[in-house]
């Protein structure tokens, strides 16, 4: 593993965005995209409407921001990528960080072609071909044309074999990464730049289209499906996977466990305040979340006026909101085809500025190795552009759609999963030497394994076998049983300083080495990393590898059957 052999980063090697400014931009550029304009509404109007919310806010609050500050932080601290932080807790942690921008790269190939589909349909708008200037447009032909003439799915056959590349997304999609390498490839300062206009343009559309459509007509309805008195709570007993779905919804609006917020915590000074950066951060991304619901669900309430049906029966969902829905309602405007223009450029923003920052985690990592560490930045970035826009033309096939879905669904999973190990290598493995030497081997992997052990068990009752209390009560007794055995079998001095040299001293040893360099590093989030995170995210991995789908057979995991939705 030499390549991932860590050096000292000094800060003549390294460079810095031009100011706090800039790094906000460029961070929350990062955390907002595709996924804030139409999966966010779509998914609180799939669940709930406003009852999403509450797993929602829950999960930016009790996981989203600790991990958010964890990678920021620790990017500060160590100046270096993932590799190099969890590699500072154990070598062979350094896999953590493998993990997290394998993960980044697999996204980005595939977020890649979102962008390019929007590049397509940008300029497919001025031809005279394209559905959105047709006074009469529905959403569904709206939707047609993009699946069968943007995607190209016009020529799938009914095996759903690729039968041809589409050109048009070939083309858009090396246009793609020309922007994406030329935003990151000479450096924090430029990006910096970059990004007062790819996130302060979509900022101001956003309320452009805001003020637009909460003053039309039927707006009011939309609104209320949105987070109004037709917000129905039971579907957060009803459908335990939303509770999934809103931590990975956070994780990827946060734009967290992709490499992404450690690489751009490593390019501001060490001293700079990271658990108040990341609180800005976190809470500039949701805000944009919520604000372009109600922008989405007021134009939804205006075209279920225009029809005469329902607001609940508009589609709003992912592709038919954006390239369906949406479109119908601005194209009813005046001047609608220039409204709808401006729609697809804002997607197109708020897609590169994501994108490009994922590229940065996973070249701040190949610069930190010893292979590339005196490679020009701009030769590095070429070398991962040209291999993700390579990767990339597995979706610019008719089949493209199909494996961006399926794709996108088992990445949900590895982000739980690198979510897990990032917080279990911070509050676990961070001080474990120490752990051992004075409460003992057995000891120490015994509380582990009450800790963890417990929680599997308990995922096990819940969702296999259905049992609520059951699986309450054999993680209390399962936890209390080898806790019991740990405290037993302590080599240090009394029960009290045993259970806090087990439950607590190495994470408050982590606490003290950090702040005098990035700033204040709260108690709680050092409780949080240690003994709620890493045991709920494996928690909901278990609850969302359990959701069913209806089959001729009957009920069977959505798991490693998922053929889309």
């Amino acid at each position: 593993m030499k390549l991932f052999e860590g050096y000292k980063v000094s800060e003549s090697n390294r460079g810095r965005f031009g100011n706090r400014c800039a790094f906000y931009m460029a961070a929350v550029g990062s955390a907002v995209g595709f996924g804030n304009v139409w999966r966010f509404p779509s998914l609180a109007a799939n669940f709930g409407g406003a009852a999403f919310l509450i797993p929602y806010i829950m999960a930016l609050i009790f996981i989203g921001i600790p991990v958010l500050f964890l990678e920021i932080g620790f990017g500060q601290y160590h100046q270096t990528g993932d590799v190099g932080v969890f590699g500072s807790f154990n070598k062979r942690l350094r896999g953590v960080g493998i993990c997290s921008i394998i993960a980044g790269y697999v996204l980005l190939t595939y977020y890649s072609m979102l962008i390019s589909w929007v590049f397509n349909a940008f300029f497919n708008s001025w031809s005279p071909d394209a559905p959105w200037q047709n006074e009469d447009l529905d959403g569904g032909a709206a939707t047609g044309y993009f699946f069968n003439r943007v995607v190209g799915m016009e020529t799938l056959s009914e095996d759903l074999k690729p039968s041809r590349l589409v050109g048009a997304n070939i083309g858009y999609s090396f246009l793609t990464w020309v922007i994406t390498f030329v935003c990151i490839a000479f450096g924090p300062k430029l990006t910096g730049r970059i990004t007062y206009f790819t996130m302060g343009f979509p900022i101001l559309l956003l309320f452009v289209f805001l003020f637009r459509g909460i003053s039309l007509e039927g707006a009011e309805d939309g609104i209320e499906l949105y987070i109004g008195s037709r917000s129905d709570i039971s579907v957060l007993s009803d459908q335990p996977d939303v509770w999934t779905l809103a931590v990975t919804q956070i994780f990827f609006s946060l734009s967290v466990t992709f490499g992404t917020m450690t690489a751009y915590g490593s390019l501001v000074p060490r001293d700079e305040p990271a658990f108040l950066n990341s609180i800005i951060i976190a809470f500039a991304n949701c805000g944009f979340s919520f604000i372009a619901g109600f922008a989405v669900f007021s134009s939804i309430g205006h075209l279920a006026f225009l029809t005469g049906v329902d607001v609940a029966d508009v589609k709003f969902t992912s592709f038919d909101l954006v390239f369906g829905t949406w479109p119908v309602v601005l194209g009813t405007l005046s001047g609608g085809i220039h409204w709808i223009r401006f729609l697809f450029l804002n997607l197109i923003l708020l897609g590169i500025d994501s994108a490009f920052s994922i590229l940065e985690g996973i070249v701040t990592v190949l610069k930190d190795t010893a292979y590339f560490k005196d490679t020009p930045k701009w030769m590095v970035t070429l070398g991962a552009s040209t291999s993700g826009f390579l990767f990339s033309l597995l979706y610019a096939t008719d089949t493209g759609l199909l494996w961006l879905d399926l794709i996108d669904y088992y990445i949900n999973f590895m982000l739980l999963l690198v979510g897990f190990m990032e917080t279990f290598s911070a509050g676990w493995m961070y001080g474990l030497d120490k752990q051992i030497e004075k409460a003992g081997v057995i000891s120490s992997y015994s509380y582990t394994f009450a800790s963890f052990g417990s929680a599997v068990l308990a995922s096990g009752i819940w969702f296999g076998l259905g049992n609520t209390w059951a699986g309450f009560v054999a993680w209390i007794v399962f936890y209390l049983v080898f806790t019991g055995i740990a405290i037993m079998k302590l080599e240090t001095g009394t029960v009290r300083e045993g259970i806090y040299v087990l439950g607590f001293e190495n994470v408050m040893d982590l606490r003290a080495e950090l702040e005098p360099v990035i700033g204040w590093v709260p108690i709680v989030w050092c409780f949080l990393i240690k003994h709620f995170i890493p045991q709920v995210l494996l928690i909901l991995f278990v609850n969302g590898a359990s959701a069913k789908i209806d089959t001729p057979d009957g009920p069977v995991s959505k798991f490693g059957h998922y053929e889309g939705e």
